[in-house]
């Protein structure tokens, strides 16, 4: 063989073995991650997010106990869109490292045991911080009268601004 295909086959094999590694280290961090409850299916509302989130439904909204409360998982990176919740939303973080953020104000990290409390009506995003799985049970507040209303995506130049800021 010519020097110049050992060196070709040399560098497709360290890009394999590259993008192998990184695979087994993304897989390495999901598995580390506790969710405590299960780690659901892929988001149905995937429309409503950047990159990949799961979701399961832990206690639908019902006439009897008026909420929603649902684990939410987020691969690294992954967030939602600028949404408001018109009866408010509480975020409980479970594990990961994570961010939100309300239109106008810089973002806060998230962390394990963490506590949000949005208020109705508020602009907002919340979300993985790029190296990070992030876990949150959603508890839709006020039920009957909460309504999500979901916005556009936030840009990635503001996700990294809020990320390092």
């Amino acid at each position: 063989m010519s020097q110049k295909i050992i060196t070709t086959l040399a560098i497709c094999f360290s890009l394999i073995i590259t993008n192998a590694s990184s695979l087994g280290a993304q897989e390495m961090k999901k598995s580390e991650i506790d969710t405590i409850f299960e780690q659901g299916e892929i988001n149905p509302y995937g429309a409503f997010f950047t990159g990949t989130t799961y979701l399961t439904r832990l206690s639908p909204y019902d006439e009897t106990w008026h909420a929603s409360i649902a684990n939410v998982t987020f691969e690294p990176g992954a967030r939602t869109n600028w949404h408001t919740h018109s009866g408010g939303q509480i975020l409980l973080v479970l594990n990961g490292k994570g961010f939100y953020q309300e239109k106008g104000k810089p973002a806060r990290l998230l962390k394990k045991g963490d506590v949000v409390r949005i208020p109705l009506n508020v602009e907002h995003w919340h979300g993985a911080a790029p190296d990070s799985w992030f876990v949150h049970i959603s508890l839709e507040t006020n039920g009957a009268e909460n309504k999500t209303i979901w916005l556009e995506p936030v840009e990635e130049a503001d996700y990294q601004k809020a990320v390092f800021e």
